[in-house]
């Protein structure tokens, strides 16, 4: 019957998962396809482990990663799919986890060991250079190709499947790691029409039709791109161009060679009609161009196994990442969506892979229900977000614009434009209303990361039953998230490939973040309403209420700062919730962990991510009207927290001891005390004769001023201006927050003080 292994392989959808491997010659392996596969169902879940260890990867290439790592310019690029044409190329790794140390790894053994009759193809050396990583960045945290003969290529001769096999060998023993190519010729749409135009099969095709993948190479000849089109331009508009002289596969070049089509020296109406009908049959964004060339997959009735399904964002960066005009493949890799954890992956997390992985998100929308959401791993690439067999409803493919309701049960985000695909992920996944009263406190207590489009909306947090205002961003901003995070940036901006389109970044600290003065904001999308700024830390009042106007970023975090300090562990600014927490402190970190996980510090929504820090705040101090004093103390003197004479500068008792000064003391603010001229102040009856109730005052002055992190600042003080200032104390590293210094006056000696600073 021949021998079984236990491997770990590649797949078609480009996921890896276990399968038994069949050492056998080709002849009887179809036959036997049936048997294995049922043996692969049966041991799947029992050595899902084992799966995890490795894999043979199929490397994407793009036009850029050519340009940028100096390969050779004919050097063909990739979709990273395990089904291509003759003659075009697989880049084939042997992945290995991270936790397989390199120093473990000998070395890998490579052997072609089934390949269809009459092929000559051999695994060859694959110019991916060794400073070249795994393609996906989510993937580079995990494995890591093999460092010793990691990489091998393989370029399909003959129609059919090749296996691969590469032996890992480490200081632990061996790994085998198998995968299947399909090599195949190009058919054209009107072949895949046959199957999935609806009927046994869903309709692609009625949708597809609709998109600018569609129509890509006929409004180009046609002129409607402009004049810039040219006969280069095809590979990204057609089926199977590659002119390698290999790559003989009936591909739109083949067919233009046959037909002996050429280029038209005018781009206008009516080029498109004029081509020959074989090639137009290969010409534009077609199925084949993101499935493989589907011959195979036809001629086997559909046999899936014989085409890919790939989510890599590889598969589109083949044509969208060549700079300065298709960048969203590059910009993609610089977002934080391309290295999204796997933590929340997996067979025991299909709650979680809604939001964390490509395959559950579009399940996820499909409406399937959630024990039918793939928990397989794939970072938030381009087909997580755009159907790439379109919709003739939602626009830029979009996988959906339908309104979402948060997690409160009562607010609907309508109103969102684009940005509503966002919002299905970006929102907390808890009522709050109900959480924070009755969910017991752990390290992971809080809403979930990235409540975005809660802020947003104003809603959904901790209000302690007042009326806590919004700001009009979530109102006024058409398509909300898309107009600030996707904005267009040129080729020319110095932060080309960092900020705006698929980054989704709306700022970068230009790689230096202690120094804001390379800091980069985009405020293209704000001008219209805020006028010519250049930064999001605009200033608009003294929220914190240190007694200086900041950008309200800074104010915000000043806020966050002075909320931590007052949950456990006190005076730290740091939020470590535990079982330990009271529930009004439960409440108040629900909402500093909602305006620290929105991110955005004030921006999405200054007004509400200030009402909640404050009444937070409020409601751990007592002091509800924020003031300064605690409404308890005021109430109980006073009769309110309202009174007059509850003011903290008030002085009711008349002896010029101000009320805070009072509280801070622990004295009665109705009961005068005696002020003598060293600052000595006597309460209640005077001092004993043991002096037990005797508290000086000395009269002071304090010195405060802001600090940036990476500079460092001395104080200096002088008695007359004019030279010879003297250092006051050791110099101070700057820590973002103010710093404050009290020094005595008690003694009316007369100083001058001045802070200068080092970079």
């Amino acid at each position: 019957m021949g021998e079984f292994k236990l491997t770990t392989s590649c797949v078609k959808s480009n996921v890896p998962t276990l399968k038994i491997a069949f050492m056998k010659t080709h002849q009887s392996r179809h036959r036997l396809t049936a048997r294995l596969l049922s043996v692969a169902l049966m041991v799947a879940g029992t050595f899902a482990t084992v799966a995890q260890q490795g894999q043979i990867g199929a490397r994407a290439l793009t036009p850029q990663e050519i340009k940028d790592y100096g390969l050779p310019a004919a050097t063909q690029t990739s979709g990273g799919l395990f089904t291509v044409g003759l003659g075009q190329p697989v880049y084939l790794e042997a992945q290995v986890r991270t936790t397989v140390a390199a120093t473990n790894i000998l070395g890998v053994t490579w052997e072609l060991t089934t390949k269809p009759i009459g092929s000559a193809a051999v695994l060859e050396a694959s110019p991916i250079t060794a400073n070249m990583p795994i393609y996906n960045p989510g993937d580079r945290g995990f494995y890591q190709v093999a460092p010793v003969d990691g990489r091998r290529m393989l370029r399909p001769d003959v129609t059919g499947q090749y296996i691969v096999t590469a032996t890992v060998a480490t200081n632990g023993g061996t790994l085998v790691l198998t995968c299947e190519v399909t090599g195949a010729t190009y058919l054209g749409n009107q072949t895949c029409q046959l199957c999935h135009s609806g009927g046994f099969l869903p309709d692609m095709m009625t949708p597809w039709s609709k998109t600018h993948h569609a129509t890509a190479l006929t409004n180009a000849v046609d002129g409607h791109y402009g004049t810039h089109f040219n006969q280069n331009c095809i590979k990204c508009h057609s089926v199977g161009y590659d002119t390698n002289p290999l790559a003989v596969n009936g591909g739109f070049d083949d067919v233009q060679a046959q037909t002996g089509w050429t280029f038209p020296t005018t781009l206008t109406n009516g080029n498109w009609l004029a081509m020959p009908q074989s090639l137009r049959e290969k010409g534009n964004v077609q199925c084949e161009s993101c499935h493989g060339p589907g011959s195979e997959h036809a001629t086997s009735l559909g046999n899936v196994s014989k085409i890919s399904v790939s989510f890599s964002a590889g598969d589109c960066a083949q044509c969208h990442a060549s700079e300065p005009y298709h960048v969203k493949g590059v910009e993609w890799a610089n977002s934080l969506h391309s290295e999204a954890t796997r933590t929340p992956t997996g067979e025991s997390r299909a709650g979680c892979v809604r939001c964390h992985a490509a395959m559950g998100f579009t399940d996820y929308v499909a409406g399937l229900p959630q024990s039918q959401h793939r928990t397989a791993y794939e970072a938030i690439t381009c087909a997580a977000c755009h159907d790439p067999h379109g919709d003739p409803v939602n626009p830029s493919m979009l996988r959906t614009v339908a309104p979402v309701t948060l997690m409160d049960g009562v607010t609907t985000i309508s109103n969102a434009g684009k940005g509503a695909l966002c919002v299905n992920c970006h929102m907390s996944r808890v009522n709050a209303a109900t959480y924070a009263e009755t969910t017991a406190g752990s390290g992971n207590f809080g809403p979930h990361y990235g409540p975005q489009s809660d802020m947003l909306a104003g809603v959904n947090a901790v209000t302690y039953g007042k009326d806590i205002p919004s700001s009009a961003h979530g109102e006024v901003v058409e398509n909300s998230c898309v107009a600030c995070h996707l904005q267009n940036v040129s080729a020319s901006h110095p932060a080309f490939g960092q900020v705006g389109g698929h980054t989704f970044r709306p700022g970068w600290d230009g790689g230096t973040p202690d120094d804001k003065s390379d800091d980069v904001h985009l405020t293209g999308a704000c001008v219209d309403c805020h006028g010519n700024i250049d930064t999001f830390n605009l200033k608009r009042a003294d929220y914190d209420g240190n007694g200086v106007v900041e950008g309200v970023q800074t104010e915000v975090k000043n806020l966050l700062d002075k909320l931590g300090r007052l949950l456990p562990p006190l005076g730290s600014p740091t939020v470590t919730t535990a079982a330990s927490y009271t529930r009004q402190q439960l409440r108040a970190a629900f909402n500093y962990k909602f305006v620290y996980y929105d991110g955005s510090y004030g921006v999405h929504n200054v007004s509400y991510a200030v009402g909640l820090l404050k009444a937070s705040i409020a409601d751990l101090t007592g002091d509800a009207n924020e003031d300064g004093l605690p409404d308890a103390w005021q109430i109980q003197y006073f009769g309110s927290a309202g009174h007059p004479n509850a003011a903290p500068n008030a002085t009711p008792a008349g002896d010029g001891v101000p009320n805070w000064l009072k509280y801070a003391l622990g004295l009665d603010p109705m009961v005068p005390g005696v002020v003598l001229p060293d600052g000595v102040v006597w309460a209640n009856a005077g001092p004993t004769a043991g002096g037990t109730d005797t508290i000086q005052i000395y009269t002071a002055a304090e010195v405060a001023f802001n600090t940036e992190v990476g500079k460092t600042y001395q104080l200096q003080a002088i008695s007359n201006l004019g030279g010879g200032w003297q250092n006051v104390g050791a110099p101070v590293a700057g820590t973002g927050n103010a710093y404050s210094f009290v020094t005595s006056t008690r003694n009316n000696a007369q100083q001058f003080f001045r802070v200068v600073s080092t970079p």
